[in-house]
């Protein structure tokens, strides 16, 4: 088989099961009504100056979806809109102090679901794997550090 999609078929692989790891862990944490695209919504609104419609744009999905997406995430507390400063029509999406929690819930999940990853590939290889990975996604992680 090619390289390349052995690679492919191994990145997605990976991707899938750590992102189902970190969504049954955060679940576990007290956070079961959330689901996946809750967490890559999270992702961009944490990095702030977010609106829905960068929030759309961000997860690949019309402005409508992003809405209703909003919408859910505010009645179940764990985002609020402000005032845009240079747009009246606009409003800027904001985690609350749940959502925050939420994201260090996920945080804490995502450290556990690679451990078993460093433990495999020891430290070295595993520092080396990050910088590597790195390299091929200079837009860097999916949302910032805390």
């Amino acid at each position: 088989m090619d390289d390349a999609l052995v690679f492919s078929a191994l990145v997605l692989a990976l991707s899938g099961q750590l992102v189902q790891e970190i969504h049954t862990a955060v679940a576990q944490q007290g956070y079961e009504e959330l689901r996946p695209a809750h967490g890559f919504a999270f992702a961009r609104i944490s990095a702030g100056g977010a609106t829905t419609a960068d929030l759309a744009a961000h997860l690949g999905v019309t402005k409508q979806a992003a809405a209703q997406l909003v919408e859910e995430l505010v009645r179940k507390g764990y985002v609020e809109r402000q005032p845009h400063p240079h747009d009246a029509r606009a409003r800027l999406l904001a985690l609350t102090e749940t959502g925050r929690a939420a994201t260090r819930a996920a945080d804490r999940a995502a450290r556990a679901a690679v451990a078993p990853w460093r433990e495999a590939l020891g430290e070295a290889r595993f520092g080396e794997l990050v910088a590597d990975l790195t390299r091929l996604a200079p837009q860097g992680p999916v949302r910032p550090a805390w």
